[in-house]
């Protein structure tokens, strides 16, 4: 077999948030598949990086009071941590935040510029006049303009599916600072991708990309190839364009980039050559792990930059589909959207390793994590089958046989069935058929489970005419274990090691072949124990957050959950005119109904009385501080002309005003008696 020369990477987290369970489906995937090719003795290298540009990540810095130097630097270290506890093995893990970054985008735009591929255009984009910035179709929110729903993105809405412009939502505003977005010119760069319509036509179907990859993109094909604005203005996390003062690179732009810089840290720090690697006639193999939501960028995008900069394109993209949790999609409220860090407070890693192996094909289908079936599949499998055979026969070995294997190989032809298997599941990894490979091996351990049964070495040690056959059968089933755990070791690495420790031999493709005779192992330890219930559950309560993401926002003006120090308070937000403050319209509301919302740890669904037979429902946060009983016919202050929000729950129609930190430390305000339902607060 000729040794061949790999580079592998996944798609990069974005350095805004946390690794959850749906991210680790792309990690896991590409780690076994890079181990197996390092097991076969290939040179085989797996980098990554954070993806550390763009808008939100400028802004939540902003909001946390930091530089965005130093958010990504944070999210950088919780990110490896997670990559880390969960054994995935990169050989580097870099951020697009650094210099090779920088010199490969600058280098590749020049490329393109002078290829004349980088074209100028004016356009008109919605700008927040407050925070004096461009708006990306995210950061728009207001009335779909098709159907009329209240409160959609900027560029698709959720009730009637419409896709449109930012520009033409109705009573949009900014989600920045809730200004309205006014219409403002601007000049942007624009990379000239219908230039490489045939050179990618052809590309897309030369094998490179999986039959469902590239029958979806004749889609884009046929409806014709767009101009990819690249630039974006001022103020923007990123690098600034060569020569475009004010302008920077899409983050889109140098996020693949990144997969060259990573790889260029690694090579100068190892001496690894890179240019062989990405040179237009290399020998090497590139190929990259991603999701199916970023097939267009991966598959047009990214080449098209890589051939008009004489550069040589990746041999095959490859990409997966979503993971869903019970069914549905993953959800904070039924602590089904787990976080990589609570998961592993609870379980442990390798369950979800072998569990995502078992379900992974080639295809793009969804994977589903069902929680009953990953603690059944984890407890039969491996704990029943697999860790079973090692620990039926290990005790006999280290007490009655000095802790030495037998020199006969009981089962010859049984333990070359075993062997002769590895072929066909190393063609399976090779084509990532995981779950394929995970059945051959479990049919096998299902084989020499059936043979410890039909021998009953606990049977044969009673009899001491019987102690060879004992001591064959035994040696037997560790020898078959640990051809089992050979084929294993890409999946469970850190069982793998403990395995390895317990025989006192290394599991390679160069010797799984030959058993363990007359050798010596050492006492048995549980490699792995039983999936609990119990941990499985507090894992998912621990995952439950505050029902109040940015699309079910409770409508309470509250202070930051966060309590001040003793003696602080919280900051005085930024000045207002009296102008301002006259567009809120607070009235006083008699609260004439509460009830706990089902399905919500935190919401209470008021309805409130604000004067001339209105009634409002409002969905407030309130429910740690509050009965449903404590608040009825009581009066409070509500923002009386905030825009509905359309919630899970149903339709918010204004908000009420409390004061605290938040939790169970929250008052609503209560104007003095006498003031009726409808006043106005001035």
């Amino acid at each position: 077999m000729s040794t061949r020369k790999i580079l592998v990477t996944s798609a990069l987290p974005y350095a805004n948030g946390p690794i959850h369970l749906g991210h680790l489906l792309e990690y896991i995937q590409t780690d076994i598949w890079a181990r197996f090719q390092k097991a076969r003795g290939h040179e085989c290298y797996y980098v990554c990086a954070d993806d550390a540009h763009g808008t939100p990540i400028m802004l939540k810095a902003q909001e946390q009071g930091i530089t965005s130097e130093q958010m990504i630097a944070k999210t950088n270290i919780e990110h490896q941590a997670d990559f880390a506890g969960f054994a995935i093995g990169f050989d580097n893990y870099h951020s697009t935040h650094s210099d090779e970054n920088r010199e490969f985008a600058s280098q590749i735009y020049n490329k393109l510029n002078a290829g004349g591929y980088i074209k100028r255009k004016t356009i008109s984009q919605l700008f927040d006049p407050q925070k004096q910035m461009f708006l990306p179709d995210r950061f728009v929110k207001g009335d779909c303009p098709k159907c009329g729903a209240l409160d959609q993105n900027g560029d698709s809405c959720d009730v009637c599916g419409a896709t449109y412009s930012p520009t033409e939502v109705k009573n949009a505003r900014s989600v920045v600072s809730g200004a309205t977005p006014v219409l403002k010119d601007s000049e942007h760069y624009f990379f000239d991708l219908p230039a490489f319509g045939q050179m990618l036509q052809d590309w897309t179907r030369s094998g490179s990309l999986q039959d469902e990859m590239a029958n979806k993109l004749q889609e884009w094909f046929k409806d014709g190839l767009q101009m990819w604005d690249i630039s974006r203005d001022a103020p923007y996390f990123g690098f600034e364009i060569p020569g475009a003062p004010g302008k920077f690179f899409y983050v889109w732009l140098d996020a693949p980039i990144g997969y060259l810089a990573s790889f260029k840290n690694l090579c100068d720090k190892k001496g690894i050559d890179f240019d062989s690697f990405w040179q237009l006639d290399s020998d090497a193999e590139v190929y990259h792990f991603i999701g199916k939501d970023i097939i267009y960028f991966h598959s047009l995008f990214w080449p098209a930059m890589l051939h008009g900069a004489g550069m040589r394109k990746p041999n095959a993209i490859f990409a997966h589909g979503f993971v869903t949790v019970n069914g549905a999609k993953m959800s904070k409220s039924r602590g089904t959207f787990i976080k990589a860090r609570t998961y592993l407070d609870h379980l442990n890693p390798e369950y979800l390793r072998y569990y995502f192996a078992s379900k992974l094909s080639s295809s793009i289908t969804d994977l589903d994590l069902n929680l009953d079936d990953f603690s059944q599949k984890v407890n039969a499998d491996l704990v029943g089958k697999v860790v079973n055979i090692a620990s039926r026969c290990a005790g006999f070995i280290t007490k009655r046989y000095d802790g030495k294997l037998s020199a006969n190989v009981a089962e010859p032809e049984l333990l070359a069935e075993f062997t002769a298997a590895g072929e066909s599941i190393a063609d399976s990894f090779e084509k990532r058929e995981f779950a394929r490979a995970i059945r051959d091996i479990m049919a096998l351990a299902d084989k020499a489970n059936q043979y410890i049964d039909a021998k009953a070495p606990w049977v044969l040690v009673k009899d001491d005419s019987k102690q060879q056959e004992a001591h064959d059968v035994c040696s037997m089933g560790i020898n078959l274990f640990r051809v089992l755990m050979h084929y294993l070791k890409p999946v469970l690495p850190v069982m793998a090691s403990e395995t390895e420790a317990f025989l006192n031999s290394e599991l390679s493709w160069s010797n799984y072949q030959q058993p363990l005779t007359n050798h010596a192992i050492n006492p048995f330890k549980a490699l792995m124990q039983r999936v609990e219930p119990a941990k499985v559950a507090a894992m998912l309560e621990a995952s439950k957050e505050n029902l109040q993401p940015a699309a079910e926002e409770p409508a309470t003006k509250a202070a930051k959950t966060e309590k001040p120090a003793s003696g602080e308070r919280e900051p005085i937000a930024e000045t207002i005119s009296i102008d301002d403050f006259a567009k809120i319209d607070l009235r006083v509301a008699r609260i004439i109904k509460a009830e706990a919302v089902e399905g919500a740890d935190k919401l209470v669904q008021l309805q409130l009385d604000i004067g001339a037979g209105e009634v409002r429902q409002v969905f407030a946060g309130i429910k740690a501080a509050y009965s449903p009983e404590q608040l009825e016919g009581r009066l409070t202050v509500m923002v009386a002309n905030l825009a509905p929000r359309k919630m899970r729950f149903g339709l918010s129609e204004g908000m009420v005003l409390a004061a605290g930190p938040g939790g169970s430390e929250l008052f609503i305000l209560s104007p003095d008696d006498g003031a009726e339902p409808g006043m106005r607060v001035k």
